[in-house]
């Protein structure tokens, strides 16, 4: 499983980045880069985003 951002609800806000305790999300300008060899699945980034933009997908997904 992998994180998986949905660009229609992400507010760029940055709070799932600033709580992986594993890097595995970086924040640009217009996006939320997720790097699948980094997440571990914790779900971490999942309860810290205020807008439900993330879900585990399982084998992986595209940002």
């Amino acid at each position: 499983m992998v994180a998986t951002i949905n660009k229609d609800k992400c507010m760029y806000c940055g709070a799932c980045t600033s709580v992986c305790p594993f890097m595995a999300l970086e924040l640009r300008e217009t996006s939320i880069h997720v790097y699948s060899d980094k997440c571990t699945d914790c779900g971490i980034c999942v309860k810290a985003c205020p807008v439900g933009a993330i879900k585990l997908i399982p084998g992986g997904g595209k940002e």
